[in-house]
């Protein structure tokens, strides 16, 4: 991944795409131009095939600087082995000419409607929270096809031409993401660009790794690795910003033992989050894939994502009237971090009820 670029780019958009509530293009095309987009795409079609560990790595490193770009650069390389899964034919009209193709998603829940053709599907409706989707060419989204016992989601790409965005994110936290409401109206998509929801279940032989193990092994760790990352660089925002305060009773802050107590914990269970990221990614790459590695990983990343929202929430509620103000990082921080562990993938009742399906009466179950 080549990140200076985006880095340097992001860190003086910031305030540009938290009034704008989307990314600019020339963000969008510094994320292009650092790899994000191509990590996952088949070397078929002059991809990368690349890892878990190096992507999630690079959008931490990302969101250290601005949480909602590392956010978009996650999503369009995710969204990218998300197509890897469309028939040969309808991958060859995506990156045929180019890796490098941004794509949006929204996929969960099923919307819209749809009528089946001979050779293909007439599709319309609207889905909502569709990520960096103004500066993407195509978007993956899905609905209910069949009735009865063939009833089936599936997962259609479509390209920017028959697609309408609307200007609805105005949310709290991770502004910059665009993440707005897309329209389609009687789109016709042939067979080749389309896939079932089942089908990212399955793990295919014989393909590079990141093509071979089932999504839900991986499917968090594009929303943790931003946490992560805003997490890191929020306490370096505090630490930086106690070490100059001085208190009413003129005595440093961070003399105080509160303080200390403070810093101390936050960075534990930061680092704890990172260590729980590593650990689930590198089973991702490397570790035999079963069930309970699959439950081990939704477990490690909705705990890491709770670490770093607590060790956030932390340092916010320790900084003093200082750190409300609009134009504090460590507020945007804290708002970005809060929305990233919003959401439905890293809830941990969930993890929790699948991790106790393959944890209880398992030999061996480990910490």
């Amino acid at each position: 991944m080549r990140l200076p670029s985006v880095t340097a780019l992001a860190r003086t958009s910031v305030e540009d795409i938290e009034q704008r509530r989307r990314l600019t293009p020339e963000l969008a095309d510094a994320i292009t131009d650092a790899g994000f987009a191509r990590h996952f795409v088949p070397k078929e079609w002059n991809g990368e095939s690349g890892s878990f560990t190096e992507v999630a790595e690079a959008a931490a490193a990302v969101g250290e600087t601005c949480a909602s770009t590392a956010w978009c650069a996650a999503l369009y390389a995710a969204h990218g082995r998300l197509a890897a899964y469309l028939p040969h034919e309808g991958q060859r009209e995506l990156w045929e000419e180019s890796p490098d193709v941004r794509i949006a998603a929204a996929v969960v829940p099923p919307s819209g409607e749809t009528e089946e053709l001979e050779d293909g599907w007439l599709l319309s409706g609207v889905w909502n929270l569709a990520s960096g989707v103004d500066g993407a060419h195509w978007i993956l989204v899905s609905a209910w096809t069949g009735e009865g016992e063939a009833r089936t989601s599936r997962i259609f790409a479509v390209p920017r031409a028959q697609f309408e965005v609307s200007d609805t994110w105005h949310s709290l936290g991770l502004r910059g993401t665009g993440s707005n409401t897309v329209r389609i109206v009687g789109a016709f998509v042939p067979a080749r660009r389309s896939f079932t929801l089942a089908d990212l279940a399955r793990s295919e032989v014989g393909g590079d790794r990141c093509h071979t193990v089932p999504h839900q092994l991986v499917a968090a760790a594009q929303f943790v690795a931003p946490a992560l990352g805003a997490a890191r660089q929020a306490l370096r925002d505090w630490t930086e910003s106690t070490a100059v305060r001085v208190r009413a009773d003129g005595r440093p802050a961070h003399t105080a033992p509160g303080a200390q107590e403070v810093l101390t914990r936050a960075s534990a269970e930061i680092h704890a989050a990172g260590l729980l990221l590593g650990n689930a990614l590198g089973r991702a790459d490397l570790s035999e894939v079963t069930p309970h590695t699959v439950a081990e990983n939704v477990r490690d990343f909705a705990m890491a994502a709770e670490l770093c929202a607590g060790a956030v929430g932390r340092l916010m509620r320790a900084a003093g009237s200082r750190a409300q103000a609009v134009d504090s990082p460590l507020q945007r921080r804290w708002r970005d971090v809060t929305a990233v562990t919003a959401h439905a993938a890293l809830d941990f009742e969930a993890a929790s009820a699948l991790y106790s399906r393959t944890g209880f009466g398992r030999s061996g179950v480990s910490a």
